[in-house]
């Protein structure tokens, strides 16, 4: 009998002695609840109009953010894995281009391929895909396969996939896009896309197999690499995924100009990797989520509206967002140094 007394206690104590954790997403959801209440009294202080009862206003915040938050589904993934990729401005401005040369009419004399035109909208949504996709794939390659850092790869398809777009318009828009197409862009639509990308991968990392390999290789790549997971392999896939999604922002960001063009894109990756490390994504890897990610990419939206309703000038604006994201940076390292004592 005192056995099984002892063998009860021995189950109920590790109960007990459980601390209960708040979600870590939650004290930065209270930093997106923060920063929202200070723009809506300068508001009323500044302007004198509210700043968060504005239907419009919030409307533009995440229209404006939806292409940085699929960008940043996929940086996230890339940053749990310790990596970075600095190519998805530049994917962005090659996939619009590529997407648009097939989504023009047939009545324009200027058409890119002026026998490719007026096709069904799954094909130019291919070919933005596709685009992204390769320039993913030859990433990850790089990185695998030669032992390149991840900034020097991604920095030299960074500057390669702009050339491509620059080359491919010979510096002109492309225009006078199909209708099909550019719904694309319309109204709610890249709001819905982020949403479907982001609850897609929210499930995958948390719930697959190839999320909890992610994560294992982000934490200690050695150990994943001794427990059997092919590491070149799955980073491969990792990158090549980040380009696909840099793909369809690419494709969405054409479709809302209705014009591909090879400017496009400028300084995405940066807004994207804010995002996810404002969202609480480790930049030593093995730690993050999409929710947190989606969180940050609605910070920055907040931050970025709310300057523009004050009237302040972009280049402060800018200056901000350069501190805010070194804060999270520091914020960050020191959550690291707590871990490791």
């Amino acid at each position: 009998m005192s056995n099984l007394n002892s063998a009860a206690n021995a189950q109920v104590l590790p109960v007990k002695s459980r601390r209960f954790r708040w979600p870590p997403e939650l004290s930065i959801l209270l930093v997106l609840v923060g920063i929202s209440l200070v723009f809506e009294a300068l508001g009323w202080i500044v302007v004198g109009q509210s700043f968060i009862f504005n239907a419009q206003r919030l409307e533009i915040i995440i229209l404006q953010m939806a292409v940085i938050g699929i960008i940043a589904v996929g940086a996230n993934l890339v940053i749990i894995t310790s990596g970075i990729d600095l190519s998805p401005g530049s994917v962005v401005a090659a996939a619009a281009v590529v997407s648009a040369s097939l989504a023009q009419v047939s009545d324009y004399a200027g058409a890119v391929f002026p026998h490719l035109t007026d096709l069904p909208v799954l094909w130019p949504v291919l070919a933005g895909v596709v685009t992204g996709l390769l320039v993913g794939l030859l990433n990850g390659t790089l990185i695998s396969w030669t032992g390149i850092p991840p900034f020097i790869a991604t920095l030299g398809t960074m500057v390669a996939a702009r050339g491509f777009a620059k080359w491919f318009t010979n510096g002109m828009p492309v225009s006078m896009l199909t209708d099909r197409f550019a719904a694309i862009g319309a109204g709610i639509n890249p709001v819905l896309i982020f949403l479907a990308i982001a609850v897609l991968f929210h499930v995958v990392l948390r719930y697959t197999r190839f999320g909890k390999v992610t994560y294992a290789i982000g934490a200690n790549r050695q150990a994943a690499v001794v427990s059997g997971i092919n590491v070149t392999r799955h980073l491969i896939w990792i990158y090549a995924i980040a380009g696909a999604l840099s793909g369809i922002a690419g494709t969405v960001t054409a479709a809302r100009a209705i014009s591909g063009q090879s400017g496009m894109g400028m300084m995405y990756e940066l807004d994207a990797i804010a995002a996810v490390v404002i969202g609480g994504t480790s930049l030593n890897g093995g730690m993050g989520r999409i929710t947190g990610t989606v969180i940050g990419v609605l910070i920055l939206g907040v931050m970025t509206s709310g300057f523009t309703f004050l009237h302040i000038d972009a280049y402060y604006q800018e200056m901000v967002k350069g501190a805010i994201i070194v804060a999270a940076v520091v914020a960050d390292q020191y959550r690291n140094r707590k871990k490791r004592r």
